[in-house]
């Protein structure tokens, strides 16, 4: 800033005494320049510590908020990403390289365990494996029959044996009997597990006799038991007959018979052997993934790299080893295709709640920079009238909140770094994890720079030109200018933009930054909106309030419609804020809603009890002791017969099976209606009083039915008959719904319990707010056959990642963020008004105001503006709602997988009443408290300093 010189006031003199005068001056000695006092800044620190520690405190959180923001994210991204590929099933999670073994071919384990180190090189970058875990050797790819007449065949089925040589045995297995196997491919030897030796009968020295190529079987002679050190392992779990053996069935529709499938562990120096069976043998190389070092940055490299190696540049490496015949096959690309889309989908909600807060907050600091320009705003236009430049004040001000803004958001970074980790990864600076710095650094330089800047820019905008000291600023004088409008009008096209983008395309684009921003236009206009329209209620109120007795009350309304501290920037922060808790509320509650409707789908009520195997009829006396449980309200027995084929008018079509369910209309009914789960009326299925036992001749009979839509459609308009283990009779629909509390599936087949021969209840429905141990004690009590499912936890079963959990927990902290903002704005905005309401009371008692007048006046004056920003607020996220829901996906958020359903509505984003009236009502009381508290304050004050003659407020 220019200096401004000094005029002084000098007594006139000769002109022979002035010349005399200038030429001492030009004799004298030049002296030097007198050094300043004390710097600016420094200087004007001092002059106002309080307000300097006040923005030094908003900018620390403001930066520490900032600066977590993509740490939070990325970290609740990167558990997500490693919760996927630990979580998966062991052979999804791996990658197997397999080459076809010719017949004669030998291969030895040594050169198995170089090719194992060579191909392990030629994986792509980020892609590491479990070096523990890893396995290679030979194996059978087609199943071979245990020969040999003592083995166990339930239905005359011989076993089917599954051949397999993995490396390391001894690392992952305990020697209980025998000796580990040896051998080689002329006399090959083998161990099995514990589990396999008692149920097949075998033990050391045993010999497994299965067929060869040639006439003459291949005998592999058991030589150990060995049990599976930690059989949760990827060693035992990608081929888990090599442990426990498994009862199956085979495909034959009209007489299925049983067997036994099992493995042998062959030795690896015998693993040549194989190629003399009849199984087909392979070399294989597994290698499980680890996911300890990756971030949420690694997704796209690694999808890249699991397609190089599978058919990109890795491929032609892997080949060159394994031969032309060689394959990787790996689960990993579905992995992270189910990553990206719940990512792709959970991101643009997220980055709503985001714009969202960030606009609070920069509107909260643009706030603070208005409050300091109201309290300098004398000292700045009398600069300005001894010929300060504009240049001149606006760098002394940004050195000034530069030294104020710049400390505090390092502190707010250094916080926000040291406070929020990232997952721990091998590797990684310990101080920083695995979360990167860039985004958190930018985020803290754009807080600190806007922080510095709105006082100087806002100062330079308000006195470009000279103004008058001490003129009106209130809203009557404060008229939109054509400028406001254009800036005004253009806001409304954005929004109107941002709106219909989010209704058509959706939240599927997460670049689309103006998509994601739509819900902060619509609190723009709508603060935009109340503050040209605020004046006016008011003014209408004053004129009926002149009536009123007493001046308190008309003075009141008069001055709300034209104070400054009602201006744009107060109403803007209020209403984004209630915005956006009211958007992030409906998100969470519309969460909520899909999980509970989810949950209960699955469960069909509030719990179900049904046998651990189907078809399992009740126990006597279990439907009474369940009735008796504590929290129960109802229990519904039904009778469900699953696989019931079902019979078609065209004979070609294809066999069709449904569920059977037999219910009493009445209850059943009530239940459907209860949980709004395929409603209908129980007159549906009256009984037709042809059921019971004695009418089990009786087959012509005709049953009314509930049916699903593609059921509904096999057995068409006509009476079909059906022969179920229920009864034999026919059956015509009289109904068809979409769902139904039996069971959840696409198919179902609902009649009256009473018309059926073969009554054997096997399901209970029940209703109420059930104690669930109390509830398993009494289905305990009466057998061990039988599970309960509560609805409850079936809820807790569709949030089975990291990112969902995260994502919620960021739109809480939004929520809870954009609260903290509004108590930050209300309290500006009485702060910025009180020197010039404490003048006005200290004036108002001169003519005889009391002390309790006072304090009524200032906080009735607070409230009509609280008022108008509540309602604006809530009717701003009322609205938000319905024009931003047919965009907003929220199934990713809500449910574990795109496979979980809630029924026909899907997952709806829906206004919910407790995010809208909460926090209006919590704006207004506290404005009501804050403004109170200063009335009182002021009040105590005395007012000779308020009245000092000359002072211009």
């Amino acid at each position: 800033m220019s200096d401004v010189p000094r005029e002084e006031s000098r007594p006139m003199q000769p002109a022979g005494e002035s010349e005399k005068a200038q030429a001492r001056v030009a004799a004298a000695p030049e002296q030097p320049r007198a050094r300043a006092v004390a710097p600016w800044v420094r200087t004007r620190l001092r002059a106002a510590p309080g307000a300097a520690a006040g923005l030094a405190l908003l900018v620390f959180v403001t930066a520490l908020l900032a600066a977590a923001l993509p740490r939070v994210t990325d970290a609740y991204e990167t558990k997500g990403l490693r919760h996927g590929i630990r979580t998966a099933p062991a052979h999804q999670s791996q990658l197997e390289i397999t080459y076809p073994l010719k017949h004669g071919a030998r291969v030895a384990p040594a050169a198995l365990r170089e090719d194992q180190e060579a191909l392990r090189g030629l994986l792509p970058a980020p892609l590491r494996t479990d070096r523990e875990q890893t396995a290679n050797g030979i194996r059978t790819t087609v199943p071979v029959q245990g020969l040999d007449p003592w083995l166990p065949r339930p239905d005359h089925e011989p076993v089917q044996f599954l051949l397999s040589s993995p490396s390391d045995l001894p690392a992952h297995a305990v020697l209980r009997q025998g000796r580990m196997a040896k051998g080689d491919p002329l006399r090959p030897e083998a161990v099995a597990t514990t589990a396999m030796a008692e149920t097949l009968g075998l033990k050391p020295g045993s010999v497994v006799h299965v067929p060869g190529v040639f006439a003459e079987p291949v005998a592999v002679t058991v030589t150990g038991i060995v049990e599976p050190r930690d059989p949760r392992r990827p060693y035992w779990v990608v081929e888990p007959l090599l442990a426990t053996p498994v009862l199956a069935t085979t495909d034959d529709p009209v007489n299925p018979k049983r067997y036994w499938r099992a493995g042998l562990l062959v030795a690896p120096e015998s693993g040549s052997a194989l190629v003399s069976t009849t199984g087909t043998p392979e070399v294989f190389w597994r290698f499980p993934a680890l996911a300890d070092h990756l971030t949420a940055r690694d997704a796209e490299p690694l999808a890249a790299a699991v397609d190089s190696a599978r058919t990109g540049p890795a491929s032609a490496k892997i080949r060159e080893i394994t031969g032309d015949t060689g394959l990787l096959s790996t689960g990993l690309d579905e992995i992270m295709a189910a990553y990206a889309a719940t990512k792709a989908a959970i991101s643009p909600v997220v980055a709503v709640a985001v714009f969202g807060i960030g606009a609070v907050a920069a509107v909260v600091v643009a706030m603070t920079g208005g409050l300091f320009l109201s309290r300098r705003d004398g000292e700045l236009t009398l600069l300005r009238a001894r010929g300060a430049s504009l240049p001149g004040i606006g760098l002394r001000l940004f050195g000034e909140t530069t030294a104020v803004a710049v400390p505090a958001a390092a502190l707010g970074l250094a916080a926000a770094v040291a406070l929020v980790r990232g997952p721990d990864t091998p590797g990684a600076p310990s101080l920083t994890g695995s979360a990167p710095l860039l985004p958190s650094v930018l985020g803290a330089v754009l807080v600190a720079l806007i922080a510095a800047l709105v006082l100087p820019v806002r100062a330079v905008l308000r006195h470009r030109a000279p103004r008058l000291h001490g003129a009106r600023e209130d809203l009557v004088d404060a008229k939109p200018s054509r400028r406001r409008t254009v800036a005004e009008l253009t806001l409304l096209v954005l929004a109107a933009g941002a709106i219909g983008s989010l209704r058509l395309r959706g939240t599927d684009d997460a670049g689309d930054h103006l998509v994601s921003a739509a819900p902060v236009f619509i609190g723009v206009i709508a603060a935009l909106l109340l503050v040209r329209i605020q004046p006016l209620p008011l003014r209408w109120l004053a004129r009926p309030a002149r009536r009123m007795r007493g001046v308190v009350g008309p003075l009141a309304i008069a001055r709300a419609a034209r104070s400054s501290a009602t201006g744009v920037l107060p109403l803007l922060a209020l209403v984004l804020a209630l915005t956006t808790a009211a958007f992030g509320g409906s998100v969470l509650a519309g969460v909520a809603d899909a999980r509970d409707r989810a949950a209960l789908l699955a469960t069909g009520s509030d719990a179900r009890i049904e046998g651990r195997t189907e078809g399992i009829p009740l126990p006597a006396g279990l439907t009474e002791a369940v009735r008796s449980a504590k929290g129960v309200r109802e229990a519904q027995p039904v009778q469900i017969e699953y696989g019931l084929s079902l019979p078609s008018p065209v004979s070609t079509d294809r066999p069709m099976s449904a569920p059977l369910i037999a219910v009493d209309p009445a209850a059943y009914a009530r239940l459907a209606r209860r949980t709004g789960n395929g409603a209908f009326p129980a007159e549906l299925l009256a009984s037709t009083g042809k059921g019971g036992r004695e009418a089990v001749g009786d087959t012509e009979r005709v049953l009314p039915a509930l049916a699903s839509p593609e059921v509904a459609a096999r057995l068409g308009d006509q009476p079909q008959r059906l022969n179920a283990a229920a009864g034999a009779f026919r059956v015509k629909v009289v109904a068809v719904r979409d769902s139904t509390p039996a069971v959840r599936g696409e198919d179902f087949l609902v009649v009256n319990a009473a018309d059926i021969t073969n009554l054997r209840l096997t399901t209970v429905l029940v209703g109420g707010d059930v104690d669930g141990a109390a509830l398993r004690a009494a289905v305990a009590s009466k057998s061990p056959d039988f599970q309960v499912t509560l609805s409850s936890e079936a809820r807790g079963s569709y949030v089975d990642s990291p990112l969902q959990s995260g994502a919620e927990g960021l739109y809480t902290a939004a929520i809870g963020a954009g609260a903290g903002y509004a108590v930050v704005a209300v309290l500006l905005s009485l702060t910025r008004s009180g020197p010039e309401r404490a003048t006005l009371l200290a004036r108002l008692r001169t003519m005889g105001l009391t002390r309790r007048q006072g304090r009524r006046l200032l906080g009735l004056e607070a409230l009509p503006p609280a008022v108008f920003a509540a309602l604006g607020g809530a009717l701003a996220g009322w609205a938000t709602v319905p024009l931003l829901a047919p965009g907003v996906d929220l199934h990713r958020l809500a449910l574990a997988t795109a496979a979980d359903g809630v029924g026909p509505g899907g997952v709806a984003l829906r206004a919910d009443p407790w995010s809208l009236v909460v926090p209006a009502l919590a704006v207004i009381l506290l404005t009501g408290a804050a403004a109170g508290v200063q009335a009182w304050w002021t009040g105590r004050k005395s007012s000779v300093k308020e009245l000092r003659a000359g002072d211009a407020r």
